[in-house]
């Protein structure tokens, strides 16, 4: 009971306080609120939405609650909108045959490029070089984005947007070892024979086709390349993917 009644007081004071808080802040003309409750303090969730905030994220050790003080709807960015799922089409070209596998506890066991979720601050071709040895024992070096899905209310990122990019990669390795715990099946498959095989899903099928096209008349129709470029944040970098153009063009200044 001591505890409870402790706890209950402690919900009052941080109530009063922030109730507090906000009138001062609403009188300084201040926009938006943003409230970093620790996952130990919780309980001040509570008092916080008693005042209108709402949550607007959570992480590990923390929770994130947002109050819009400004006129209108919350003008304030959203958290998390997205997954990004990455693939490698690993293209053996002295052999024009390209790395597949099968996932295991799948319905319908059909081929595909051996891929997944990008790790928060991990480059799209770092995560599928690294995904595709997880997955398959296959070293390889990232050459070129082949395309972009994007699918919306996507059951497996929390009814989320989904991304998914397939990437070029380039092997310095051949010999399979793959996962057991997440592959049914992995070998090298012939490019013609997957770009007609009833036995692929609809987007593995569309690429091969498209890596197809590359492979017998250059991957420069094909490829996104990419660059790096110095940010406006100081000491920061971003990185541009596109088709490749012809160097008179890139050193026009």
């Amino acid at each position: 009971g001591g505890v409870r009644a402790a706890a209950a007081a402690l919900t009052l004071l941080s109530f009063l306080s922030l109730a507090d808080a906000v009138a001062r802040w609403r009188e300084e003309g201040r926009l938006a609120v943003w409230l970093h409750v620790p996952i130990l303090q919780s309980g001040f969730a509570a008092a916080a939405a008693s005042q209108g905030f709402d949550f607007h994220h959570a992480e590990q050790g923390s929770s994130t609650l947002t109050l819009w003080l400004g006129e209108g709807p919350s003008r304030l960015p959203g958290y998390a909108t997205h997954q990004l799922g990455v693939a490698g089409a690993v293209l053996d070209e002295s052999r024009g045959r390209v790395l597949v596998v099968q996932d295991r506890n799948k319905t319908l066991n059909a081929w595909k490029f051996p891929g997944g979720l990008a790790n928060p601050g991990e480059d799209i071709g770092d995560t599928a070089v690294r995904e595709v040895f997880e997955e398959t024992g296959i070293k390889s070096e990232f050459k070129s984005i082949l395309s972009i899905r994007q699918q919306h209310k996507h059951p497996g990122a929390f009814g989320k947007s989904d991304m998914y990019i397939i990437c070029r990669l380039q092997p310095s390795s051949f010999s399979i070892s793959f996962c057991q715990q997440e592959c049914l099946r992995c070998e090298w498959m012939d490019l013609q024979e997957l770009a007609r095989t009833k036995d692929a899903t609809p987007i593995t099928s569309n690429i091969a086709k498209l890596l197809l096209y590359g492979y017998r008349e250059g991957f420069d129709k094909i490829d996104l390349t990419m660059r790096e470029f110095p940010a406006v944040y100081t000491g920061r970098f971003y990185k541009l993917y596109h088709r490749e153009l012809p160097e008179s063009y890139r050193n026009i200044t």
